[in-house]
């Protein structure tokens, strides 16, 4: 990928940015910052060896302690794919590509080696293996995201398969303690279709110095609301970035069955002690 720091950051951010601002500059960062969910894919397929390089990827990420709480099912059947679309709200993009990726929460692994070991699992119940599995999880399936990327492949990530999570661990088959938290649809892009870079809130707003402000924020929100609604008009969506999070966090109906997730990690074997 060839883009320079000018284009880079200026699509990320939507607007220019003064050139005494930009971070040192290379192809990784290039790769990054063009990043975009893509959502048209063509049905040309991807082969074993790629998967290979997006899990070898994904396993060199950081994962706490080395404890490696996270395992991913491929998913390539067409009529699985199509069932875990409807679950996760009727998304054509799953049925169009030719892979998902479910990334999974896997406690399983890590309970049996200790029961080989030791006469209790205690620590495994509580809600810090949990977390520590979701970040393992979360890291390793954006380093593979990357890689699919620099590959010239697209992916987008599928996090309502937590609508109806225990759906998806039946048709997966997952065991007690793996919990199913995203998909990662991985394909070719459709060129006939290309995806834009979608704007990032200023880094005015998250990041902070030694200390965190909120004060400081409303009027870089405000601005950014004005850029990202151009924006949305523009790819044919009518909603503004500050109705979308209202949306979501306005109403428990926002959360489309999210807001049984405890429920469900419980169903699934996690305590959350």
């Amino acid at each position: 990928m060839t883009t320079s720091p000018e284009v880079g950051y200026r699509n990320r951010y939507g607007q220019e940015v003064a050139a005494d601002s930009f971070a040192p500059w290379n192809e990784v960062l290039a790769r990054q910052l063009a990043h975009r969910s893509v959502r048209s894919y063509l049905p040309d397929p991807v082969p074993d060896a790629t998967i290979t390089a997006l899990v070898a990827a994904a396993q060199s990420a950081p994962t706490s302690s080395n404890l490696q709480l996270w395992s991913v099912v491929v998913v390539r059947d067409a009529q699985r794919r199509a069932r875990l679309a409807d679950v996760a709200g009727g998304q054509q993009h799953i049925v169009d590509a030719p892979v998902l990726l479910v990334w999974l929460a896997d406690l399983a692994r890590a309970r049996r080696v200790t029961e080989e070991l030791a006469s209790a699992t205690d620590g495994a119940d509580y809600l810090e293996s949990a977390l520590v599995a979701v970040v393992d999880a979360a890291l390793a399936a954006q380093n593979a995201s990357l890689a699919a990327e620099s590959l010239g492949l697209g992916t987008v990530f599928i996090g309502a398969l937590r609508n109806r999570p225990l759906e998806v661990a039946a048709e997966l088959g997952l065991p007690s303690n793996v919990f199913p938290l995203f998909g990662l649809v991985v394909g070719h892009p459709d060129p006939a279709r290309e995806t834009t870079v979608k704007p990032r809130l200023p880094q005015q707003v998250v990041l902070h110095h030694e200390r965190y402000d909120l004060d400081v924020q409303p009027s870089h929100v405000e601005r950014y609301e004005e850029l990202i609604s151009d924006f949305y008009a523009e790819v044919g969506l009518e909603s503004s970035w500050v109705k979308r999070v209202a949306a979501r966090f306005g109403s428990v109906a926002g959360l489309r069955g999210r807001d049984r997730l405890r429920e469900a990690f419980h169903e699934r074997g996690f305590e959350l002690r």
